[in-house]
């Protein structure tokens, strides 16, 4: 199994987009997928679940996410069994940990978005398990069992999700958040990929993210050092590597440049490359030549804007290329039924995109 996260400092860059379709492409071409939301604002499970199963999997959690132990204490074993029999949001899996009590034996089972496609679903509540980050954090390195338990949870958690369910890859959608989650969350992942738009904000993101990255993976260097043999198995054996970027949701202007970009968004996306090499360091990148770190992931596959694509494949819980499929509402037949085709040919652009992140994530 290899972890990768999808992480940008900056919002609105079309990262949970990219994440959900890039998932459903990877599990067609092959990969056993699973995905865990570890955003607190839970825009993947938005994007991926109705409303009212979302309401009905955090309504049960409700009492537990309070105070775990005592929700525990005041049913039989039998409630229990079907408590966590049913859907679990990761918050509720982490929290055992987050109260500092033992790992439970259980593995409420995880949801299945498509063939060979799994999702455990997020939960506005994450910000509690960050503040237990924060404040076991120091005591980590001194080698603290709970400190330690809490850090790698993450990771412990995915790994044995994988195994059970023979996943190959485990994507982690994140937060635009520099804080203790995502520190924890890029630091025990084996990769990450930075999804871009073109424009001057998702530049400074990168330098934030090398800046950060930098004093990130020194602690974990230290880390290794004083973990005791019996966790070491829960760190990456390297750090995370940078595996690339995507532009995304640029505009379309064929003939004006290699990308076919309009001239505003081709200047700044020319201009990504160069601020990677000055801001994420060389032990942070995938063993990749230069010219592969260098070019967007699956190239002009998927970079020019999908426009309302992207929001009927929100409406109705599926990727793009399936929505003509999805039995439309009335509303929707005579524009998306015209734009069919449209539709279906993102199919092989994202097939090309995850293909290209396969053969980076080889490289790990």
């Amino acid at each position: 199994m290899k972890s990768m996260a999808i992480f940008n400092n900056k919002g609105g860059v079309g990262k949970t987009t990219l994440t959900f379709h890039m998932a459903h492409a990877l599990a067609e071409i092959g990969k056993k997928v699973l995905v865990i939301d570890l955003d607190p604002q839970c825009n993947f499970s938005i994007f991926a679940l109705k409303e009212s199963k979302i309401e009905e999997i955090w309504g049960e959690e409700e009492e537990f996410v309070d105070q775990y132990q005592v929700a525990v204490d005041a049913r039989t074993s039998q409630q229990m069994s079907k408590i966590v029999g049913k859907h679990r949001s990761i918050h509720f899996i982490m929290k055992p940990v987050e109260e500092g009590i033992s790992d439970p034996a259980y593995m409420p089972p995880v949801i299945s978005l498509a063939k060979n496609l799994s999702f455990i679903p997020g939960r506005l509540s994450l910000h509690m398990y960050e503040d237990k980050i924060s404040s076991r954090w120091a005591e980590v390195f001194v080698g603290d069992d709970l400190a330690i338990r809490t850090i790698t949870n993450i990771r412990s958690i995915a790994e044995r999700y994988a195994a059970h369910i023979g996943a190959n890859i485990v994507l982690y959608d994140t937060s635009p958040s520099l804080g203790m989650l995502n520190r924890v969350t890029l630091s025990m992942a084996d990769a990450f990929v930075v999804p871009c738009n073109p424009d001057l904000f998702s530049l400074y993101g990168i330098k934030n993210i090398g800046r950060s990255l930098d004093a990130w993976s020194k602690n974990f260097a230290i880390l290794r050092q004083v973990l005791p043999p019996s966790r070491q198995s829960l760190l990456p054996k390297s750090g995370v590597k940078f595996l690339g970027y995507s532009v995304y949701k640029a505009t379309r202007y064929a003939g004006q440049n290699e990308w076919n970009l309009a001239t505003g968004h081709y200047n700044y996306a020319k201009k990504i490359p160069k601020t990677i090499g000055a801001s994420i360091s060389a032990d942070l990148r995938a063993n990749l030549p230069a010219v592969v770190l260098n070019a967007p992931i699956g190239g002009e596959a998927i970079m020019h804007s999908h426009q309302t694509m992207a929001t009927m494949a929100q409406k109705y819980k599926a990727p793009m290329w399936m929505v003509p499929d999805c039995g439309l509402e009335a509303g929707d037949r005579s524009t998306i039924g015209g734009n069919a085709a449209r539709y279906r040919q993102t199919r092989a652009a994202y097939h090309t995109f995850a293909q290209d992140i396969l053969d980076r994530l080889g490289a790990v």
